[in-house]
């Protein structure tokens, strides 16, 4: 049902999350009625916990490309006219080289910030302030939400358990929330890898959550910020890759440990593994000694939404009027969330897109999961 034929369309963006709220954000400035309903708060899960970096070209050569530039430049544009700022700074990006073993100087490349070990080699550099930047991923998140309310959106704190349907079966009429039906013309299931669930109600395939463990450290860097990729052999010959990224409020932020943990049901419930931030200070300590000792102000885990092939899913819902998905955005949600928003506001609008093509990402690409596969079980 399209906004430009019908000015009084409701829309029901299911999760609030950085895909949920860019999505309300581009809808409610083209003056669509749009709720958004999240179940325990606005950047509670991801959005909230993960890096925040942006990349201009990291994406080149993909599906992505053009989303992924696109959604660059709309971040760029977000900041300068923020009213509250999200911590949006441009900064150069380093590739790191580290053991505690070995003799790296093999690989230095470049000089090295001061703050970084002995046992430390800067190999390359992978961004410049003109190609990569960062932001708070939270503070944008609600950012955006607060922006979008602003402009007419709402926020509704509630549990999605199904959908609702016109006589016909494949029209949506709305959403039950804690028991109770929200009526809308159009649904998004914009709720990361929990859209997993909305494989009971709509044909889907499957998301996927990945685990990652993340720090918050109280520590800024005594000369200029740089985002530091690192490349660490540990003491088995293992390499691991965590990522530094100081951030413009005085704080680092540090991320590295996956695991295969399953999706619990309920994000409330998503906690870190045993010893996994533990390991991660001691993997940040080999590389950076005095971040490592540095006071711990948020030790964290979060799911990032994967699909099987890689890409995104997002689009709309095939054989369901009124039904759209935008997940499945694994490490790049922050980045491309600007751009998905504003994509998901054009086809809902106009039923097409003009400024980025979505077609790669659509959803009849992959087989739907069976509804019987998804384990609902706390």
């Amino acid at each position: 049902m399209s906004g430009r034929n019908n000015p009084a369309m409701h829309v029901l963006i299911c999760g609030g999350g950085v895909i949920g709220a860019s999505i309300a954000y581009f809808l409610s400035l083209r003056n669509v009625k749009c709720t958004v309903i999240e179940r325990t708060g606005v950047a509670n899960a991801a959005s909230g916990k993960s890096g925040g970096f942006l990349a201009l070209d990291w994406c080149d050569g993909s599906p992505i490309e053009s989303l992924a530039r696109r959604s660059f430049e709309l971040h760029d544009q977000l900041a300068a006219k923020a009213r509250n700022g999200w911590g949006y700074r441009r900064l150069d990006t380093l590739n790191v080289v580290a053991s505690p073993h070995k003799d790296v100087s093999v690989y230095q490349q470049l000089d090295s910030p001061g703050w970084l070990s002995e046992g430390v080699a800067v190999h390359d550099q992978l961004g410049t302030k003109s190609t990569t930047a960062q932001i708070d991923p939270a503070a944008f998140t609600k950012g955006m939400m607060r922006e979008a309310m602003r402009l007419g959106a709402q926020l509704l704190i509630g549990n999605v358990t199904g959908l609702t349907f016109m006589a016909d079966g494949t029209t949506i009429r709305g959403v039950m929330v804690d028991g109770k039906e929200i009526a809308g013309d159009n649904i998004v299931i914009a709720m990361g890898p929990w859209s997993v669930l909305a494989s009971q109600w709509l044909p889907l395939p499957a998301v996927y959550g990945l685990k990652s463990h993340s720090l918050v450290f109280q520590f800024e860097p005594p000369k200029g910020p740089h985002a530091l990729f690192v490349e660490l052999e540990t003491e088995t010959g293992d390499i691991v890759s965590p990522e530094i990224i100081p951030r413009a409020d005085g704080t680092t932020y540090v991320c590295g440990i996956s695991s295969d943990t399953p999706l619990p049901v309920d994000p409330i419930h998503v906690v870190p593994d045993h010893g996994g931030c533990e390991e991660l200070r001691a993997l940040t300590t080999i590389v950076a000694p005095e971040l490592g000792a540095a006071e711990v102000l948020v030790a964290q885990a979060c799911y990032r939404p994967i699909i099987h092939d890689g890409l995104p899913l997002i689009g709309a819902v095939p054989g369901i009027s009124g039904a759209y998905i935008a997940t499945g955005h694994s490490v790049w949600g922050m980045l491309n969330g600007p751009a998905t928003g504003e994509a998901m506001a054009e086809l809902i609008i106009e039923g097409a897109n003009n400024t980025v093509d979505i077609s790669p990402f659509r959803v009849e690409r992959l087989a739907p999961l069976e509804a019987s596969a998804v384990d609902t079980k706390p």
